[in-house]
């Protein structure tokens, strides 16, 4: 949460009604930073409406809402603020009445330009910066911005069934309750009675803590070839490879393409993607590349999770991004 504190203090009485349930959760003094906070959030498609409802619903001060693409026929059915008939509209202006209705409270504003653009200051008047839909160049860069100037930084995505979120909130202070029970002697029955007293007795300490968190850049240019990392490898998720992809729209990521070829080989034994070097670069993943040199079915499409119909196409020659993609093929290649 946003540690900054409003000027005035406190919440008003009306404040304190509305949010009765949430100061009961995590109690007064998060209720006033999170008041106090100004949010800055881009791209609007289904998953921005939904952090945007999060957020509003929680009771920030202000949460800016940036997209300068246009409402699509297609975001009506997965993007809840906006009306039907909004298409050719800019997806941030036609989410605002939906979206401010939610809470009046907040002061939700658009902001139609491509962040691309945005110089750095533009980003030193939030306290959070959150980003959907986005290239991976702007989310390296929007996280070294925030990063030095001392911003709070999410981002996330979603493909398909698949997703991904990243936190950098620097250095996070935080406080944790532990528990500590009281000792039975020995010779003492361990009976109802004595566990009772022991409950009683118990003492609750409260630890401070610190994590430093890893920019985006560190977390995307890990060199898997180290033993630490291939140890590492094994308990990572493939969804992790979503990251080295540039966006989630135009047509399936060649990483989801490699996703579903990982399911579909640890469930069934379907032997994965061959990767060509040739074609394999840092900016190979484009959207608008065609996902193989040919376009057959995918590598376990046919597949049922228990083996049946098992396709005999050849595997296609795959172009991706060789730093993700070859990763995971070399760690979870077939017989993993």
């Amino acid at each position: 949460m946003v540690e900054k504190e409003e000027a005035g203090g406190g919440i008003s009485e009306e404040e304190a009604a509305q949010y009765d349930r949430q100061i009961r959760l995590w109690g007064l003094e998060a209720q006033k930073r999170l008041r106090a906070s100004q949010v800055l959030l881009v791209g609007m498609k289904g998953l921005g409406a939904e952090i945007a409802k999060n957020l509003i619903l929680a009771g920030v001060k202000g949460l800016t809402m940036l997209d300068h693409e246009q409402v699509s026929p297609e975001d009506p059915g997965a993007q809840f603020l906006i009306r039907t008939g909004s298409v050719g509209r800019n997806r941030a202006e036609a989410s605002l009445e939906r979206a401010q209705n939610l809470n009046p409270m907040v002061d939700v504003k658009v902001d139609t330009e491509n962040i691309e653009k945005k110089p750095e200051s533009f980003f030193t008047q939030f306290d959070a910066v959150c980003l959907t839909c986005c290239s991976r160049d702007v989310i390296v860069k929007v996280d070294q911005i925030c990063h030095k100037n001392s911003i709070k930084f999410f981002t996330g995505d979603v493909f398909g069934y698949h997703g991904y979120t990243f936190a950098n909130l620097g250095e996070h202070e935080f406080v944790e309750e532990k528990t500590k029970v009281a000792k039975v002697s020995q010779g003492v029955e361990d009976g109802p009675d004595t566990k009772r007293a022991k409950l009683d007795s118990s003492e609750t300490t409260m630890v401070k803590k610190k994590v430093v968190f890893c920019s985006v850049k560190e977390a995307l240019e890990v060199d898997w070839s180290s033993d630490k990392a291939k140890a590492a490898l094994k308990r990572t998720t493939p969804d992790y490879f979503l990251l080295q992809g540039p966006v989630s729209e135009g047509p399936p990521s060649q990483q989801l393409l490699l996703l579903r070829w990982h399911e579909g080989e640890r469930d069934c034994g379907v032997p994965g993607p061959q990767l060509n070097p040739r074609l394999c670069g840092p900016r190979d993943a484009d959207r608008t590349a065609p996902l193989c040199d040919r376009s057959p079915p995918l590598p376990h499409e046919g597949l049922s999770r228990r083996g049946k119909n098992q396709v005999t196409e050849p595997v296609p020659t795959i172009s991706c991004e060789a730093r993700g993609c070859a990763a995971l093929v070399a760690a979870q290649g077939p017989g993993s």
